[in-house]
């Protein structure tokens, strides 16, 4: 059985793997954060997170006219399709590293597609149970649900969205045999940490 060395397995060379680490890092800042010049020395310092910002003031509802469903149907739709973006800069990150026999066996490739249903459904089981404005920061809209969702998915972990695509980020580095891909995975999951420390 071949064994797997991260070290020499990635190529840190690559442009594509930095520009999808930062994609990576890039997308829970978004729309958790906004980010503020202080009068501290000229450093950035934490403003608020941007669904704090559209609870307290109402900036996004206001850009569209007082309407706060449009308001959160607009960032579900931005949120979406920088997740896309990120996920094919991932891929094209995993196309430019090399490959590692350990991670290319029969069983590999099961794990792989293992990762990659289970992510899947966590993920979008826990669209369906939210809808689109619970997935997209509803709440902070002022977009209440009728009641906590605690069915399938959350019935298993409290963040499936999260986890789902963890898994389902694991899945595809080892699908690809890309140990590049397993170093984004661990950035996919640390991030997705962060951003449920300011959740809870």
């Amino acid at each position: 059985m071949a064994s797997l060395n991260l070290g020499s397995s990635i190529d840190f060379s690559q442009r594509s793997l930095a520009v999808a680490a930062a994609a990576i890092a890039f997308n829970p800042i978004f729309w958790k954060s906004v980010w503020s010049t202080g009068h501290h020395g000229g450093l950035l310092i934490w403003n608020s997170t941007m669904a704090r910002q559209e609870y307290h003031n109402k900036i996004l509802t206001k850009l569209f006219g007082g309407n706060s469903r449009y308001a959160c149907y607009a960032l579900g739709i931005t949120i979406f399709v920088l997740g896309i973006y990120r996920d094919s800069l991932y891929e094209r990150a995993l196309r430019h590293q090399p490959s590692s026999p350990a991670l290319e066996s029969s069983l590999a490739q099961l794990v792989a597609y293992s990762l990659l249903a289970m992510g899947n459904t966590l993920v979008l089981s826990s669209m369906w149970a939210l809808g689109i404005t619970g997935t997209y920061l509803g709440d902070y809209f002022g977009i209440l649900m009728d009641h906590v969702v605690t069915s399938f998915p959350f019935n298993v972990c409290s963040a499936p969205m999260y986890y789902g695509s963890t898994m389902s980020f694991l899945g595809i580095a080892i699908l690809y045999g890309k140990p590049a891909g397993l170093l984004l995975t661990a950035e996919v999951l640390i991030v997705y940490m962060i951003a449920l420390s300011f959740e809870e």
